[in-house]
Order: structure tokens, then sequence, then C-alpha cells
């Protein structure tokens, strides 16, 4: 159902859109919110070819929802789509604090907004592809190579259509710099058709400052860590 009455504020937040397209082929591709309310959301700049009805994976800033296309429009000669998105029911809404911000803004001369909680991360996510490979412990039989979309010290997100179930043990190989490194972990949250957060529980305070610390510098320098010969 459409919630057409909400408030609607204008922005310019870059996000990322993912999930399967009309040939059954995975995407991933960048895009701009241009306006939201508490439940929808209008992007613009899309390469595919979206449907309404169609369910898209949407991420912003690390948060993600799985979301369902209301319209769509395609642009010529730009060659490019715009189309209005509506969260699912029972998803968390990526852009909730950007709309709630935009309120805040909008009616700063009344507002009784309470001050904004805390973030309780020992460590800023860092928004970018690192390679890490993920294998399975006890039970579990998995030997995968991919890339978290974004990751801290003490845990990672990985995008996939297929993740794997709340609380599986897992293990995970990373490196830093030349050196390999490898933790225990545990899936913490797990979303069909988006992705899962990973937690590592393994792995010492020292190491997770110097994995942050290099974050950091490939955020800052667009560098990407050193692999082994086996990763080659």
């Amino acid at each position: 159902m459409l919630h057409l009455s909400e408030p609607r504020f204008n922005t310019d937040l870059s996000v990322r859109v993912f999930g399967i397209d009309a040939d059954s082929r995975p995407f991933s591709e960048n895009s701009q919110l241009r306006n939201i309310s508490d439940h929808g959301a209008k992007l613009e700049g899309i390469v595919i070819q979206l449907r309404p009805g169609d369910i898209i994976g949407v991420r912003l800033r690390g948060k993600k929802a799985r979301c369902k296309v209301v319209w769509a429009m395609h642009l010529e000669p730009v060659d490019r789509n715009d189309a209005g998105v509506q969260v699912l029911e029972g998803e968390p809404c990526p852009w909730q604090e950007d709309r709630e911000k935009q309120e805040a803004i909008a009616t700063a001369a009344i507002s009784r907004t309470p001050p904004a909680a805390r973030d309780k991360r020992k460590f800023a996510r860092q928004s970018i592809r690192f390679p890490i490979e993920i294998r399975g412990c006890g039970d579990v039989s998995l030997h995968l190579r991919t890339h978290a979309a974004d990751i801290t010290g003490n845990g990672c997100y990985v995008e996939t259509m297929q993740p794997l179930p709340k609380g599986t043990n897992l293990n995970i190989a990373f490196w830093l710099s030349s050196e390999q490194h490898l933790t225990t972990a545990i899936v913490r949250t797990s979303t069909g058709g988006v992705g899962m957060g990973i937690e590592f529980t393994g792995i010492d305070d020292a190491t997770q400052r110097q994995l942050q610390q290099q974050l950091e510098t490939m955020v800052s320098g667009a560098q990407f860590p050193a692999k082994s010969r086996s990763q080659r």
C-alpha cells in the first residue's frame, strides 16, 4: 500500500541498488535518491531496466532494505531510468535518519526532536569492496572468495541473494598488507535477497585496530590490500 500522505523531502543521496534483472542475472549499480519519505523514495539515473512490482535491494551508508518498485520511467536520450520505490513491510528504512534530519530542519522553530542516539559501533563503517574468504565451520562445507560491501575492524556486510542463516559460525580470512589473518566469525543478520552481516569473533584488539587503519587508508587513497599468491 502506498503512503501518499507522507511528507516528502528533497535529497541528493548516493545509494547502491542491487538485485536480479529480467534475464535472471544479478546487478549492482549506483543511483541517486532525489526525494524521500518514511516508506518511499525516488531513484534517479538507474541503468538497469526496472518494472513495477520488481523487488530490489537499496543500500545507503551500510544500511540496507528490500524495496518494491512502484513505478518506473525510461528517460531519453540519456538512456537512464527513474523509479519510485517503497520499503517492504518489516524492513528497516535505510534513509530514515536522513528523513528525520530533513524534517527537523523544516520545523526547526518548533522542533522537539530528541538528540540523536550515540553510535555504539566500536569502529566507523567503511563502504569499500574488501576481499575476504568465507570458510565453513563445523558441519558447514563452504569456501567462498568474495568482497565485503562494507567493513569495520570487527565485522563486515556481504551482499548476496542467498545469505547464510543467522547464527551460522564461520571462519574468515583476510589480508593486512601481505599477511593473511584468520578469524572465527558468526552471522548476526541475514536478509534473503539482500545479504548478511558478519561479526568477527576471533581477532584481538590490536588486529582490529590494524584492520581499521588499513580500511581508512584504502578509503582515503583508493588502495587495495596485497593478496597472497593463492588468492591471485
